[in-house]
């Protein structure tokens, strides 16, 4: 007797149809993980900080200038400080009446300085702003060491200059000279002022000739011609000679020649003959 079976089976779905001339296809990967890496790697809140930090720097500028902008003032004065002999504060003050109601902050305090140290007189300008609308300068003088040619002055520290009123210098030696020996002239003169000072003399001048011959001025208008050679060594046997000759007769002395190797030449003053009118 045949006994028929039943068998239950699930039903198997049939392999997917392969292309020709294909293998099998993977699972499909996906095309934004290398962004989405990326992204992932990149730490947000310092590029978020380093972000804001270069706007504000680029901000600041335009930030600052505004801020200036708003907080600028005209000038209203400028105060001239300085002791002066020379120059004038009244005048300073006039030329600097020409940056009064200029703009406090974008007035170029350079150009007043330089501006100001062209003056004849000046040695040097300091300029600074006071706020809210002022100006202070401070002006140092050049100082007057003696008269040069042609009635130019000589400074301490041996510039020459041309001042309109070279007269307020007052008494002063008379140097001359080449101008590029100036400082050769004012060392020498120096060193005869100190020496003479010593022995009760008086320095008036001295004058050094383009072929280089020294001439010594006292204050009582002696001449003490020096020559070019040994100019040192002459001078002290000057100083010799009028230790012991000529210190109670200089009046009568109107020039005295120490170009000579052992001695001195004396010009005497002539004598001035008293007439007297007979009656």
């Amino acid at each position: 007797m045949l006994t028929t079976l039943l068998v239950r089976t699930r039903a198997v779905p049939p392999d997917p149809p392969r292309r020709r001339g294909a293998t099998t296809l993977g699972p499909e990967p996906d095309r934004f993980g290398l962004v989405k890496a990326v992204l992932a790697a990149v730490p947000w809140l310092k590029v978020g900080i380093g972000a804001t930090v270069v706007l504000l720097a680029a901000m600041l500028p335009w930030a600052m200038d505004r801020a200036l902008t708003a907080m600028d003032q005209q000038i209203v004065a400028v105060d001239v400080h300085g002791d002066f002999i020379g120059e004038s504060r009244v005048a300073i003050e006039r030329a600097a009446g020409e940056w009064v109601g200029k703009s406090y902050f974008a007035t170029d305090l350079e150009a007043i300085k330089s501006e100001l140290e062209q003056r004849p007189w000046v040695a040097s300008a300091a300029v600074k702003r006071v706020w809210p609308g002022r100006l202070e300068i401070d002006i140092r003088e050049k100082k007057p060491l003696a008269y040069w040619t042609d009635g130019r002055l000589v400074s301490r520290s041996g510039e020459l200059f041309t001042p309109p009123n070279p007269e307020v210098a007052g008494r002063l030696p008379r140097l001359a000279g080449p101008d590029e020996r100036v400082r050769e002239v004012i060392t020498m003169a120096r060193t005869m002022s100190e020496r003479l000072v010593g022995h009760g003399l008086g320095f008036a001048g001295l004058s050094l000739e383009t072929r280089g011959a020294w001439t010594l001025t006292l204050n009582s208008g002696v001449e003490v011609v020096l020559g070019r050679d040994q100019v040192s060594r002459r001078f002290e046997r000057f100083i010799t000679v009028y230790e012991n000759r000529l210190a109670s007769r200089l009046n009568e002395v109107s020039r005295v020649d120490a170009r000579y190797s052992n001695g001195v030449a004396v010009q005497w003053k002539a004598d001035v003959a008293m007439a007297t009118p007979k009656s």
